[in-house]
Formats: C-alpha cells, sequence, structure tokens
C-alpha cells in the first residue's frame, strides 16, 4: 500500500484546502514534513487515519470525546460550520498484480444541531494499467457506491485497523515501547495481527463458538425421531421387497428347469412320432377331405371332357374351316356384287355417247371379269353363312375350357400330393405301446409346469403388492422429508460441523503454534539486527529473544548474562522500540507506509545520525517523516536528503492559528521564508 495525496480542507488548524503530494520516487521513499510544535504534524497523522477508519480511528486528539463531538471540533474555527470540513486520502494497493488506485472522501457539516458525514469511495480498477512504473497516478477513480457503503468492511482488508497502529506512531508510542516489559503488549498485538497469527486463533475462536451454537430443539429432535422412524419402516419394506425379489427369481428358476424337462420329454415324444399319434384321427380326417376334393377336381374334368374341349386336338382343321369359311363368305359376297355392278354398269352405258361408251366398256367388263373371278372356288363346303360367327363362338369356348382344365389339372395334382403325404404321414404313426410311456410322463410334466407357472405368478403378485407398498411409504416419507428436511438437514449439518470443527481446531492449535515459532524467531532476528545497526555501543547486545508465550522481549550480552533494561538509556530503550517497530515491518515485507511522528525526542546526536543514515531511507518503501526542526537539523537534513522525494512545512499563522503548508524544509532551497 503506497499513500499518494492528502488534501484537508479546513480540517483543524488547516485553513482552506491543503494538499501534500505523498508518492515516493525510485530509491527516495521519505516524505519530510517538517513543523514546530502545535503547526499540525499529528493533525495529519490523525487526518489519514480518520479518512480511513472514521469513527474507528484512533485520533490522538479525540480522548474520551464522542466523535460526533470530535468531528465538530475539528471543523476550522474560522470556517463555516454548515459547509464543514473534508479529508481525502488518496493511495494504491498492489492486489492480484495489479495496482488499484482508491480516493477516499469523508466530509462532515452541521446542519442545525444536527452533523451529516459523507463517505465516498473512488476506484479505478484499471488504473495500474494506464499508470506507467514511476509515474504520478492521476486522479481518475471511479464513484463506487458500494464500496462506499461497506467500506468499514473494505478497509481491513486493505489495511487492518490494529496494524495500521503499528505503521503510524508518534514519539509518545516509541517512548511507551521503549521498556521492554511494557513492549510485550505491542509485541503480542503485531505478531497477531501484522503477522496472520490471529487469525489462526481467530478461525478456532469461530470454530468454537460454531461447535456451541450447535443444538437441536426438542420439537425439531421430535420431528427427526418420526423421520427416523419412518426411514426404519421404509427399511423393513425394502428387506420384504428383497426377498420377495429372490422368491421370484426362484419360481422363475423353477419354472425354468420344468419347462426345460417338458421341452425334452416333447422333443422324445416328437422323436418316436407322438405328435402324429395325437394327430392320427385329425390326419385320416384331413385325408378324406383331400381325397373327397380330389374326386370332385376328377368329376368336374370328366364333365369338361364331355363338352367341345376335345376339338383342341383338331386344332389346324379347325384354322382350315375358319378360312374356308372366309372364302366362301367372301365369294357370296362377289357374286352379289357382281349382280349389282351389271345393272349400274348398263345404267352408266345408257346414259353416255357412243365414244364415251365404247371407251367405258372395256373398263366396266374388266372389273367385272376379275370379281367374278374371286367369287369362284376350287372348293365349296357350302358352310352356312354365320359360319366365322359360330367357329368365333367355339374358339372362345374353348378357350375358356382351356383355362378352366389347366385349373382343374393343377388343383387335381397339389390334392393328389397332399393325399400321397397324408398318406406317408400315417404310415409313420407308431403303435399306441410305443408312444404310451411318454405320452403319459408329458402330460405329467405338463402339470407340473402350470403349477410353476403358478408359483411365478404368486410371486411376481407378492412383488408387486410389495413394490407398491415401498413406494407409497417412499412417498409418505419423501412428504416428511419435504416437510422435515431443514431439521434433517440440520441435524447432520450439526453432526458434521461438531465432528470437523474438533479436527480444523486441532489442526488450526498445531499450525497456529508452528506459525508463531515460525514468526518470532523471525522477528527475533530482525530486532536484533536492526538493533545493532543503530545503536552506538556494538557490543552491548549479543543476543535477543522473545518468549513465545508472554512476549517478553530479554536481551543478553556477549557472556550471556540477562541485561536489565535499567541499564539501557532512555535513548537505548527508544532505539530499542523504533527497532521493534522496524523489526516488525521488516518481517511482514515492508509492505505498508510508515508514518514517523518526531522520532527523535531522547536521542543523542550519534544516535540521531545513525536513525538517518540507517532506518529512516529503509524502514519501508514509503516513509512519512514528522519532524520539528531540532529533530532533522540541518546536518541531518543533508545526511537524509539523498533519500528524500518530497520536502514540506507546517508554517503556523499565530494571529489567525491556522497552519499552511509550504513546500520546502528548513534550510532547503526555495524555503527560506518557513522558518
Amino acid at each position: 500500500m503506497l499513500l499518494r495525496k492528502i488534501t484537508l480542507e479546513e480540517f483543524g488548524a488547516y485553513r482552506g484546502k491543503q494538499s501534500l503530494n505523498l508518492t515516493p520516487k525510485k530509491n527516495k521513499p521519505v516524505i519530510l514534513i517538517g513543523g514546530l510544535n502545535g503547526c499540525g504534524k499529528t493533525t495529519l497523522l490523525d487526518a489519514i487515519q480518520l479518512a480511513l477508519y472514521g469513527n474507528r480511528a484512533r485520533c490522538s486528539g479525540r480522548g474520551t470525546k464522542t466523535y460526533e463531538t470530535y468531528l465538530r471540533e475539528s471543523i476550522n474555527r474560522q470556517a463555516d460550520p454548515a459547509r464543514g470540513s473534508a479529508v481525502t486520502l488518496e493511495f494504491t494497493v498492489l492486489s492480484g498484480g495489479q495496482e488499484h488506485y482508491y480516493r477516499v472522501v469523508r466530509s462532515w457539516h452541521t446542519s442545525g444541531k444536527t452533523l451529516k458525514e459523507f463517505l465516498n469511495v473512488y476506484v479505478d480498477e484499471n488504473y495500474g494499467e494506464r499508470a506507467p512504473q514511476g509515474r504520478t497516478p492521476k486522479p481518475e477513480a471511479r464513484f463506487n457506491r458500494l464500496l462506499s457503503e461497506g467500506w468499514a468492511d473494505h478497509v481491513e482488508s486493505l489495511l487492518p485497523l490494529e496494524i495500521a497502529s503499528l505503521a503510524f506512531f508518534d514519539g509518545e508510542k516509541i517512548e511507551s515501547l521503549a521498556d521492554p516489559e511494557r513492549a510485550a503488549s505491542v509485541i503480542e498485538s503485531a505478531v497477531h495481527s501484522l503477522l496472520g497469527v490471529s487469525t489462526v486463533q481467530q478461525l478456532r475462536t469461530d470454530l468454537l463458538a460454531l461447535q456451541r451454537r450447535q443444538k437441536l430443539s426438542e420439537e425439531e429432535q421430535h420431528l427427526l425421531d418420526n423421520i427416523r422412524a419412518q426411514e426404519r419402516e421404509r427399511e423393513e419394506v425394502k428387506n420384504a421387497y428383497d426377498v420377495a425379489h429372490q422368491e421370484l427369481a426362484q419360481a422363475n428358476t423353477d419354472l425354468g428347469k420344468a419347462q426345460r424337462k417338458l421341452e425334452s420329454l416333447e422333443e422324445a415324444f416328437a422323436k418316436e412320432g407322438g405328435h402324429l399319434f395325437t394327430r392320427r384321427v385329425e390326419l385320416e380326417n384331413k385325408r378324406k377331405q383331400v381325397a373327397g376334393e380330389l374326386d370332385q377336381v376328377r368329376a368336374d374334368l370328366v364333365q369338361l371332357a364331355a363338352g367341345p374341349l376335345p376339338l383342341l386336338m383338331v386344332t389346324p382343321l379347325l384354322a382350315d374351316l375358319r378360312a374356308q369359311a372366309a372364302r366362301e363368305q367372301q365369294a357370296q359376297q362377289s357374286a352379289q356384287v357382281l349382280q349389282v355392278l351389271q345393272e349400274r354398269d348398263t345404267w352408266l352405258l345408257e346414259l353416255l355417247s357412243e365414244t364415251e361408251r365404247e371407251r367405258l366398256l372395256a373398263q366396266l367388263e374388266a372389273d367385272r371379269a376379275s370379281r367374278a373371278t374371286a367369287a369362284q372356288l376350287e372348293v365349296d363346303l357350302q358352310l352356312p353363312h354365320d359360319a366365322l360367327t359360330q367357329l368365333t363362338i367355339l374358339e372362345e369356348l374353348l378357350e375358356r375350357d382351356t383355362r378352366r382344365s389347366h385349373h382343374l389339372l393343377s388343383a387335381a395334382a397339389e390334392l393328389t400330393e397332399q393325399l400321397d403325404q397324408l398318406d406317408r404321414q400315417l404310415a409313420g404313426v407308431p403303435a399306441q405301446h410305443k408312444v404310451e410311456a411318454l405320452q403319459h410322463a408329458r402330460e405329467e410334466q405338463l402339470v407340473v409346469v402350470a403349477q410353476r407357472r403358478a408359483d411365478h405368478e404368486r410371486a411376481a403378485i407378492r412383488l408387486e403388492e410389495l413394490k407398491r407398498r415401498r413406494e407409497h411409504v417412499t412417498t409418505l416419507l419423501k412428504r416428511a422429508h419435504d416437510e422435515f428436511v431443514r431439521t434433517k438437514v440440520k441435524a447432520e449439518e450439526v453432526e458434521r460441523i461438531i465432528k470437523y470443527s474438533e479436527k480444523a481446531r486441532d489442526t488450526l492449535e498445531r499450525f497456529g503454534s508452528a506459525l508463531l515459532k515460525r514468526h518470532i524467531s523471525r522477528l527475533e532476528v530482525a530486532v536484533l539486527q536492526s538493533f545493532k545497526m543503530l545503536m552506538r555501543k556494538q557490543g552491548l547486545v549479543q543476543d535477543l529473544r522473545i518468549d513465545t508465550d508472554k512476549f517478553t522481549l530479554t536481551l543478553t550480552d556477549t557472556d550471556g548474562e540477562r541485561i536489565d533494561p535499567a541499564r539501557l538509556s532512555a535513548g537505548e530503550r527508544q532505539l530499542l522500540a523504533v527497532s521493534l517497530l522496524w523489526g516488525l515491518m521488516r518481517v511482514a515485507g515492508n509492505r505498508l507506509p510508515s508514518v514517523i511522528d518526531t522520532p527523535l525526542g531522547r536521542l543523542d546526536s550519534r544516535h540521531r545520525e545513525h536513525l538517518v543514515d540507517r532506518y529512516f531511507p529503509h524502514a519501508s518503501d514509503q516513509v512519512l517523516l514528522l519532524s520539528t526542526d531540532e529533530e532533522i537539523d540541518e546536518h541531518l537534513l543533508g545526511r537524509l536528503k539523498k533519500s528524500v522525494a518530497h520536502t514540506y512545512t507546517l508554517v503556523h499563522d499565530d494571529t489567525e492559528f491556522t497552519t499552511s503548508v509550504v513546500e520546502g524544509y528548513w534550510w532547503s532551497e526555495g524555503a527560506p521564508h518557513v522558518r
């Protein structure tokens, strides 16, 4: 987390609108803010916490005042209370590999006797993509209503209040940490909050509370007992259904065996001709029927042969007769035509002139001569004039009788074949004594199969009844589950939660102990290294230990003897306190800004130089240093200057009791007027 900018509007001693750019630069993490006592350094520190935490902020000027009273008194005395005050804090947070930009605006004003407070949070989720590395971010965030309403919870995920109290500290807090015995509470709080041990302990506490809350009411327990009784009934029906299912399977097996035995007897009976024996009467009746049908077909054939059908044997003669009838009919027609033509020609010749008559006469005579030739026959049977018609009728009758004869002949052949087959079957019918035993066994097995089939049907009916009963019980249980599902789920959940919560608590206890030991070990090394870097007496402290139960800090000398805190000077104890805070930040990864207010109060010049050279440039990735002119003087400013990104001086107007922010620091170029 990096603080980017803070803007104060009519807040405390700050008149009007005052802004400070807090963005560090590469290899320059320090923002140096100078101010005499009472100029507003602590007020600036309070403003950062107030913007983030509101009524939970641990502001130094609040004391026992109510939050509303504190806000009223924080409005600049020369400002209009109706317009009120505002604190705007801009910062960036690296999350998931992406930098997010926040602008938190907390404002308040009075309306009559009522004080109204507003919190608006702006965030730009894509800010990290648009802000080049090393460049000052631009305030391009968007208002987020949900985040504004839930800011109290969200800020805890960014910078928990307990951790912020370690990142924002002043000289008084360092004084309170100077005593190793009194530092135990700070060490415990820091290890638990800053290093995540408290999360494990809180999880164990929450799990214990969860276990204690898991309890069913008497009514819920009664309902649950009813469900379990119905479940037992369903289980009984299910067992009976399973038994019936097995009985049906056994009946099915027995029926199969009986049917297979019957099939074997049927096969033996058939092999001995038993089926023919049982069908003997049927075969005999069938033979009588076929023989009768064959006799009828033969009678029909005889009757058909008594008609014109035999004429088929003289088919060529019939053809010659048809031809002769045609010639005789043509001759008769030609003779009749000659008489008519003779009369016509005589009539025509009388109408013509002599010349025309002679010419046409020859043609007419030639025509009559040719027709007379056609009327002459070599053979004349003197057939009747309708001989052709009679022959046509005869041919149709012959065609009909031919089709009928073919059908009857085919039927006669088929019936003859059936009669032969029946004769063969009747010839193969065995004697009664050969199949009597097989027939008796077969009839007995048919009775057995019928019994097995009846058993199978009864088992199937029983199974079907149990199936319907099971479905009925299941339906009732489902209704009960639907009605009491919350109780059942809660009971199962209670049992599961209690069981696994206990396991989780044991696991968390072991994990918490291991995590605490690991962090304490790292913290011991970091605090000792920090203390040795800041101490002028390098051989004074050889080792440093932190008790994992009481969190007390123990120092030992080169002889392994415990060092009494009274042996340390006030400055050395202050350096120990600074080392403790520095070590905590180093173990936490320097991911939080360090805001240090007047840290050099009781230190001599040598120790101050150590802090300026070794601590401030490395305390964190961002260090806000609030100092008086006596703490960071001209000499120390020269030593610190290479690590300073920005300098400001808080100038107080004693006549109007207001403070303004001026860029630059005492003894720095561009700020001579701040003295």
